[in-house]
């Protein structure tokens, strides 16, 4: 357990945050104390009798586009409303890819448009309608919060009612999880997990199959590469441990992939009109936690899973931007990275976008140390979690106990982006067990989804109309409208947790609703992006415990000292299994094409012992020196083997 965990172990209710932490408080004093400033320095040419030019610009900077009036009179209000229209898609773009140039350059810009296309005399119109739009926008904006404090505090009750009582029910779900070394993939899991060979086997820097929109959010390349690997992961570490050959190949050009500098160059933009850095482009340096907790999350991951070490060492994952300049980085450097910006910031959990702090992001973070501690007997998780805890609770959770979006670094403001328990439980529960109980506590019971027939003697999810909103129905990884990505988080959150019915209900509503098809033999779903299919994918394949497993336990020490197949043909060879007790392999094979003799490779073997091969009658395989052996097999539908020392 972590840190975190003997402190709130105990607790059957929900924490009350205050309406404020101390940080975002101090931020919203200094913006208070900036704005008050701002606007003597705007009243200033009014007061002073100044030209009419330089009123219209005092006024601009008291609101943009204030100065439209002054300087235009009745007909300046349409400028004004259009300037503040033009300021919240400047905020839009700020959020959308941290450009913070953007709302500055609007509100200054608008001022000196103003003041430039006054004539010799201003209208008295300006003042008034300045100080008017100031109240007005402070009136809804207080009347907005006002209202929806009083909903949280609602819910916030409600909610107390039925956590205990969920609490004990997660804690007992969540304990059964699987035997080590029994489990085996479907033939369907087998497909859809094509899905991620296809991509992933492909020559380092080639994008087929990918969706490819923007770099900046969850459309990006990086995105959809994280959770390939995650997939990936997830199968080597609980079904195919000694299991090495192409599929950790493909991990291997994830990891390479990802560095690729279409992949990791929007850094260098965000640098620029985010951080005004125009000469150090290290993607790992300030902010960006979305590419050293994700990253970090993918590279250890897989060298937990099979026992490669070969990122720890220096400079194994150097990021080149040309030439000339490239940053060396390995799977530490990264970590230091996450916590150099945990020490530095006032919030403790730190900025993917310059400015914006997502929490969910800093989840990725948290993983990122607990699996580097667990690689290399560090304790960074442990030493900062107390304190990232007491930010998440204070600074970041909202009035009815939901973990907020984001919040601006900058000014404490947060942006009405729902996040939700459900969709984030599994992340917690990768460096807090407890944290990720208490959440998918309240989401299991707030997801309005109902268990009905599914009219062919299944079980899908209803979702009630009035539960649905605008972003429920948004598939992030291509923002267009669609189920999948929704479905998807609910049922990787329920396989976590081991509520099992919800789980296959939502897989259910997948194979109904999302238009499954195959490719080649791999699945995919004709209404849903890339990124929701691999989500899909992850939820198919995950069991009780597996996403917290697969990063900071990893397989038994067993599939690292026994036999290995190290060498099979793709598609040809599709492993369902690969685990050894430390003497024996046993595998599970199907075609991935037609039936036919494969030739295996295998690796780890005693050098100079007899193999028995159960499930072919009277075949065995003898080691070389350097303990190898190849085996060709007829393989035909579900094929079982197990190789054993022959005495």
């Amino acid at each position: 357990m972590s840190t975190l965990d003997h402190e709130v172990l105990g607790e059957t209710k929900l924490f009350r945050p205050a309406n404020q932490g101390p940080v975002t408080a101090a931020r919203h004093r200094r913006n208070l104390m900036c704005y008050a400033l701002v606007c003597a320095l705007g009243l200033l040419p009014t007061l002073l009798g100044a030209s009419a030019g330089w009123r219209a610009f005092g006024l601009g900077l008291m609101v943009p586009g204030g100065g439209f009036v002054a300087a235009l009179g009745i007909g300046g209000v349409l400028a004004l409303g259009a300037t503040l229209a033009l300021l919240y898609l400047s905020l839009v773009t700020w959020f959308w890819n941290g450009m913070i140039v953007a709302p500055v350059a609007v509100w200054l810009g608008s001022a000196w448009m103003a003041g430039a296309m006054a004539g010799e005399s201003s209208s008295m119109l300006g003042l008034p309608a300045t100080v008017a739009t100031i109240a007005a926008i402070y009136y809804f904006r207080q009347r907005s919060l006002t209202r929806q404090r009083a909903a949280d505090e609602a819910r916030l009750i409600a909610r107390q009612a039925f956590f205990g009582d969920s609490l004990a029910e997660v804690t007992v779900s969540a304990a059964a999880e699987p035997v080590t070394g029994t489990r085996e993939l479907s033939p369907r899991d087998l497909e859809a997990l094509r899905y991620a060979f296809d991509r992933a086997l492909q020559p380092v820097g080639e994008f087929k199959g990918y969706t490819i929109i923007d770099q900046f959010q969850p459309a990006a390349l990086r995105y959809q590469i994280n959770h390939l690997g995650y997939a990936l992961g997830m199968m080597q570490c609980h079904y195919t441990p000694s299991f090495h050959g192409y599929l950790s190949q493909a991990q291997r050009n994830l990891i390479d992939t990802y560095r690729v500098k279409r992949v990791w160059d929007y850094w260098v933009l965000e640098s620029m009109w985010g951080h005004l850095n125009f000469s150090n482009f290290d993607p790992a340096a300030k902010d960006n936690i979305m590419l050293t907790g994700y990253y970090g999350m993918q590279v250890n991951q897989y060298m937990l899973a099979s026992g490669d070490r070969r990122y720890a060492g220096p400079g194994s994952l150097t990021f080149r931007l040309n030439e000339q300049t490239a940053y060396a980085h390995d799977a530490h450097t990264l970590v230091d990275s996450i916590r150099m910006n945990h020490a530095r910031s006032d919030f403790c959990l730190f900025a993917c976008e310059p400015n914006w702090v997502y929490p969910v992001c800093n989840m990725y973070g948290m993983s990122a140390l607990a699996s580097h501690d667990r690689l290399f007997g560090t304790n960074y998780c442990a030493s900062i979690l107390p304190r990232w805890m007491d930010a998440l609770r204070s600074e970041f959770t909202d009035a009815k106990g939901t973990i907020i979006g984001l919040r601006s670094y900058l000014t404490g403001h947060e942006l009405p982006l729902f996040a939700g328990e459900a969709g984030v439980a599994h992340f917690a529960n990768i460096f807090s067990t407890t944290l990720g109980r208490r959440l998918w506590a309240v989401g299991r019971k707030e997801l309005s989804f109902c268990l009905a027939p599914d009219g062919e003697g299944g079980q899908r999810l209803t979702i009630p109309r009035e539960a649905l909103s605008f972003i429920d129905t948004i598939d992030v990884g291509n923002y267009r409208r669609g189920m999948l990505f929704a479905y998807a988080a609910v049922a990787m959150a329920s396989r976590e947790f081991g509520d099992n019915e919800l789980a296959e209900a939502a897989i259910r509503s997948m194979e109904l609703d999302c238009g499954p098809a195959l490719d080649n033999g791999a699945l995919y779903y004709e209404r849903g992006s890339g990124l929701a299919t691999l989500w899909a994918l992850e939820a198919r394949i995950m069991r009780t415990g597996d996403f917290h497993n697969s990063f900071v336990v990893g397989p038994p020490a067993s599939v690292f000292t026994g036999p290995l197949l190290a060498d099979a043909r793709y598609p040809e060879v599709l492993v369902a299994k690969a685990f050894s007790h430390g003497e024996d392999l046993e595998l599970v094979l199907y075609p991935g094409k037609q039936s036919g003799v494969q030739n295996l490779g295998f690796e780890r073997l005693r050098p100079g012992q007899r193999y028995a091969v159960e499930g072919i009658e009277n075949t065995s395989v003898t080691a070389d020196a350097q303990g190898r052996a190849s085996l060709a097999v007829n393989l035909s539908g579900r094929t079982a083997l197990r190789l054993t020392p022959s005495h």
